[in-house]
């Protein structure tokens, strides 16, 4: 492979981790599928108690966008008061081991910032 040829798959790779970053960017995206990620289904209430912060508005919004990008799965089930349960989609599903891999980084990092 030439230096030119490297460089160019360089770009792609970069690129994609771009796109992929584009899907997931933003405050809340990876928190709410970590939450759906570790329960492997959740209800809408339930992800709102478990990302710490967020609003009913805006875990609306970025749940119709996770939903759009086909890495979510909304079923309405036929309870009183209706609730809304959410899951990974097979497509999705190919995130959990990221999620796993961050969460232990994320375990790691703390004890090499904090000691704890």
């Amino acid at each position: 492979m030439t230096c030119t040829d490297l460089k160019n798959e360089h770009k792609k790779e970069i690129m994609a981790v771009h796109d992929a970053m584009d899907v997931l960017s933003g405050k809340w995206k990876i928190s709410i599928i970590s939450s759906i990620c570790f329960y492997n289904k959740r209800r809408f209430s339930d992800i709102l108690n478990d990302v710490e912060g967020i609003s009913n508005r805006m875990l609306s919004k970025e749940l119709k966008d996770l939903e759009m990008n086909k890495l979510l799965k909304r079923t309405v089930l036929d309870t009183k008061p209706i609730s809304v349960q959410y899951q990974l989609t097979d497509y999705g599903l190919k995130l959990k081991s990221i999620i796993n891999n961050l969460s232990e980084w994320g375990a790691e990092h703390r004890k090499v910032i904090i000691g704890k």
